[in-house]
């Protein structure tokens, strides 16, 4: 095996001990699909744009979208080097260890599992509220919850090829919706052009770094190219293409679609609009332009896209828990996978019943589930996420300065440092206006003290692991910069 310090280290085409029992069977449209799908595109253009125009208080939501495309495609480029380099499938928290160290990494991977469960819970309370509000007979949201959990139990502990399958038929109907929307505008306004609508000159107004830092989250989820490399079918081609597809499509559908409703609602009034009623400005607009039997339509779909979020986000988090039972930081048992359903089953179990606990304690304890339970979890989750692009950024940067890929210095420095202190921005921006997200100063110290305490018990664990396992601790590397087989951490087949 070649050294994580070696001045030529080579690509790791798999992880030979992993995907010779899990399924490998996705390549660039199924992957590109689930990322998208947690995207969740109407759920942007209805319930996150309006939102977005009226928190920055002007009509420029599209340039704030294409300026987070750019971004995120900068970042990309060290991102999915990395991928070829460092063949855990843990992404995020991969990527941070290989260049910054095993105790920060752990930490990391601490701080993704819990901002991505907490999404994950999130957005189960909403869709409970939101299912109960489109039918009749007063049914408790938290019974629409539980069965949504149940259902993604199901289908996460599967193949991840039904779940794909699921996440794309959730993902066209969205899609179509919000395609019908922009005809709509573009034939009922009579224009040709709906940018030549949107002067830059918006940018000057209102709070132009609110827009940027709320346009950011709508990306949020899309470094789960990397996450399914286990499971892709040629990862060293599949991963990177995926990252950027998924990056331009989120940001392109969803600079076009802006552009189209601040047009359809008229960029004077777009702003006081979403101010005054961020649920119903775009359903209303939909209602309008293209017809209200849509627009019902779009109020479903709207909800069944928090099934595909839910779903993505389960995913995700499952494939986190399982890089680590491969590492044997969390136990070894959660590093295996099924013969039946070639998936990290056991890795998908654990996150269901954690997901339902958490909930039941949410329930029992009388949260709101929209005000408190979607709003903190979707604040501390959000935080988490930006810190750990911002932490990948500075690590890409370390990483390859140890090592010697023959790659440009585009690649392995200057894209990456460009990203890294766009990224830091953006953190800053979410620090200073996190409040905004909490509803109070409180809440807000709170959140931020939750993912302080997440990083904290990851790194705590390395620590202690280090001292008490020392032969664990020093196969992390092993894991992460060693391409190759990692003999003692092979999962082995559980039924």
């Amino acid at each position: 095996m070649d050294s994580p310090h070696s001045s030529t280290p080579r690509p790791a085409a798999a992880d030979p001990g992993a995907t010779s029992l899990l399924s490998r069977n996705l390549g660039v449209g199924p992957i590109v699909f689930m990322v998208v799908a947690a995207a969740a595109p109407l759920a942007v253009v209805a319930a996150n744009l309006p939102v977005l125009i009226a928190q920055s208080a002007n009509a420029g939501a599209p340039y704030y979208f294409l300026a987070c495309t750019a971004l995120l495609l900068l970042f990309s480029i060290g991102f999915t080097l990395m991928s070829r380099y460092v063949p855990n499938a843990g992404a995020f928290y991969s990527y941070i260890q290989a260049g910054l160290g095993r105790v920060t990494g752990t930490g990391a991977a601490a701080v993704a599992i819990a901002s991505y469960l907490l999404l994950l819970i999130g957005v189960t309370a909403y869709f409970g509220v939101a299912a109960g509000n489109l039918l009749p007979g007063g049914i408790p949201w938290w019974v629409f919850s539980l069965g949504l959990l149940a259902l993604v139990a199901v289908l996460g502990y599967r193949d991840i090829e039904l779940s794909s399958k699921v996440l794309l038929v959730a993902l066209a109907l969205e899609t179509l919706v919000v395609i019908a929307l922009d005809i709509g505008v573009l034939i009922h306004s009579g224009r040709t052009s709906a940018a030549a609508t949107v002067p830059l000159s918006t940018l000057g107004e209102g709070v132009p770094a609110l827009g940027v830092m709320f346009a950011f989250y709508s990306f949020i989820g899309f470094e789960a190219t990397a996450v399914f490399r286990n499971e892709a079918r040629d990862p060293d081609r599949t991963i990177p293409r995926a990252t950027y597809i998924a990056v331009v499509a989120i940001g392109l559908f969803s600079a076009v679609s802006a552009w189209f409703v601040v047009t359809g609602v008229g960029t004077g009034q777009i702003v006081s609009r979403s101010a005054d009623d961020p649920e119903n400005v775009v359903l209303d607009l939909i209602s309008t332009v293209v017809g209200p039997i849509v627009a019902d339509v779009a109020k479903v779909l709207l909800v069944s896209s928090f099934l595909a979020c839910a779903l993505s986000f389960h995913n995700i988090v499952t494939r986190y828990v399982f890089a680590l039972g491969r590492t044997k930081m969390l136990p070894a048992r959660l590093g295996e996978v099924s013969t039946r359903h070639h998936a990290p089953s056991r890795s998908s179990l654990l996150v269901s019943v954690v997901s339902v606990v958490v909930l039941l304690a949410a329930i029992g304890t009388g949260l709101d589930p929209v005000t408190v339970v979607f709003t903190l979890a979707g604040a501390a989750s959000s935080l988490g996420v930006v810190i750990l692009m911002t932490l990948v950024g500075l690590a890409t940067v370390v990483y390859f300065r140890k090592v010697e890929t023959g790659r440009s210095r585009w690649s392995t420095t200057v894209a990456p440092m460009i990203s890294t202190l766009g990224l830091a921005v953006i953190l800053v921006l979410v620090i200073a206006n996190f409040n905004l997200m909490t509803g109070t100063q409180a809440q807000a110290y709170g959140v931020m003290g939750f993912v302080l305490a997440a990083f904290l018990a990851g790194a705590g664990g390395a620590l202690i692991t280090r001292r008490r396992r020392p032969g664990v601790y020093a196969r992390l590397d092993d894991s992460t910069s060693r391409p190759g087989p990692v003999t003692e951490n092979t999962p082995q087949l559980s039924n």
